[in-house]
């Protein structure tokens, strides 16, 4: 049985049971987390990775470094390095004992070096390889450098001390349910909906259909028969058998599903994106541009999926830029991953060590908001990276801030918010959103049609239109 199989079940099992007896919402595992993150940094906005001129090159990889269960590194392969190779640079002997996850299995050359480096274990998506091999089954008269590639990384595997293996666990019950019924009702779609009432579920579900075509083709290998031959060769044997062959692929069919879900609720729709509030349109400093914005926004959506509480799953991750964009190698560019977190309860609690009620309780005693740690504020504690006042810092939040945090980021020394704004200027018993409109010193960008430019009612209604103002 692969360790793959034996996670699984074991994992499948004891979950279910723990959730039914806690009641909680679904959640997602770290494991299948850490699996989400490592895709979409696959598909990080990078303008100067041209696919066109790429094609007998090595696939762009993401990866997701872990270390005690948190994460402190977010990379993609640029035009010249691998994942595996970038983060050796950006690491180095810190690697010692990570956990990391790729989406595509790791070539010989990034394996030797991660190994070498001490990792505990290299968990990779288990379709097409770095170094392709769906490529030289397709095209027969390929020089074999892929199969060789599979067969040293095989060689590799066997002799090192780190496991290297596929992780995937099956998803919670009704997991995909609840992120598409939270994803409909999340601060982004709400706002499109408020100001463009024409928006309806039906178009939600039109830009998650165009998603889960792009992220199918991009992830999974349609050819059920070439995918088992491809796991032959990477040393997967026991997974091209029944029942599991079947598990594996629905799962990995799921999570796809899960990630054209969650990108899907913050859809380039009528000129939507993130802008400086009307009261800092005076401001000149430099946004991101909007493909970036909204690959980090749904990052931090990912994560809310991961949210201890049992009403509103909030995420937030933090960025920062580069002065200087020369010395970069990574494929994120100029920027770099700071930290990330969800609402949870404090490291090391059970789950009914504090009260779980919301403002509905009438007995404040025995409600939630004093015990709870926001996203935000995991985000800021659990940094990899101090926050450096000469470069831009950058926290993406997928509700606005409460008066508890916006203190603290601005403490912090971050430059700018991008976030929902849904609940700006209200108060809601023990917890108030009145600070963040108030905010000096931060530019807020906010979920909102561009104020700059007018668009007419049949672009409006253009599933395909994009704003990268």
């Amino acid at each position: 049985m692969s360790k793959w199989q034996s996670n699984a079940e074991s994992r499948c099992s004891t979950g279910t049971q723990t959730d039914s007896m806690q009641g909680q919402v679904p959640r997602l595992s770290k494991v299948n987390l850490f699996t989400l993150l490592s895709l979409w940094m696959e598909m990080f906005p990078s303008e100067k990775y041209d696919l066109i001129k790429r094609k007998s090159q090595p696939k762009r990889t993401g990866l997701v470094v872990v270390l005690n269960m948190k994460i402190v590194g977010l990379h993609c392969s640029s035009e010249e390095l691998h994942a595996g190779q970038i983060a050796v640079i950006k690491h180095g002997s810190k690697l010692k004992d990570c956990d990391l996850y790729f989406s595509r299995k790791p070539c010989s050359a990034c394996l030797k070096m991660i190994v070498n480096a001490g990792v505990n274990r290299i968990s990779y998506w288990p379709s097409d390889p770095e170094i392709s091999l769906q490529k030289e089954i397709s095209e027969h008269t390929s020089n074999g450098d892929a199969k060789l590639d599979a067969k040293a990384v095989e060689r590799l595997k066997s002799n090192s001390r780190a496991h290297v293996c596929v992780l995937l666990q099956p998803l919670a019950c009704n997991m995909v349910q609840f992120v598409e019924e939270t994803s409909l009702k999340c601060d982004f779609i709400q706002k499109i909906e408020r100001k463009q009432p024409d928006f309806s579920s039906r178009i939600f579900y039109a830009y998650r259909q165009e998603k889960m075509k792009e992220y199918e083709a991009h992830l999974l290998i349609s050819s059920e028969e070439t995918h088992k031959e491809i796991l032959r060769l990477m040393g997967l044997e026991n997974l091209c058998e029944n029942p599991y062959f079947i598990s594996l692929r629905q799962n990995m069919k799921e999570l796809v599903l899960i990630l054209a879900t969650v990108a899907s609720s913050v859809p380039s729709h009528c000129g939507f994106g993130f802008y400086l509030s009307e009261s800092q349109q005076i401001k000149k400093q430099q946004s991101l541009i909007q493909e970036i914005a909204l690959h980090c926004i749904i990052q931090a959506r990912i994560l809310a999926y991961r949210a201890e509480d049992h009403k509103i799953g909030v995420g937030a991750v933090i960025w920062a830029e580069r002065k200087s964009v020369a010395a970069d190698c990574d494929g994120t560019g100029s920027m770099y991953f700071l930290g990330c977190g969800y609402n949870a309860f404090p490291v090391g609690s059970e789950y009914a060590d504090f009260p779980h009620m919301d403002d509905k309780q009438k007995d404040r005693e025995i409600r939630k908001f004093r015990y709870i740690i926001h996203a935000e504020q995991n985000a800021i504690t659990f940094r990899c990276h101090e926050i450096k006042p000469e470069e831009k810092t950058m926290i993406f939040v997928t509700k606005c801030p409460c008066d508890e945090c916006v203190p603290l980021i601005k403490g912090a020394g971050i430059q700018q918010i991008y976030a929902g704004d849904m609940d700006i200027g209200k108060k809601k018993a023990d917890i108030s959103y009145m600070k963040f409109e108030e905010l000096t010193g931060v530019s807020r960008y906010t979920w909102q049609q561009n104020p700059q430019n007018e668009y007419n009612d049949t672009r409006a209604n253009s599933m395909n239109q994009h704003d990268g103002t």
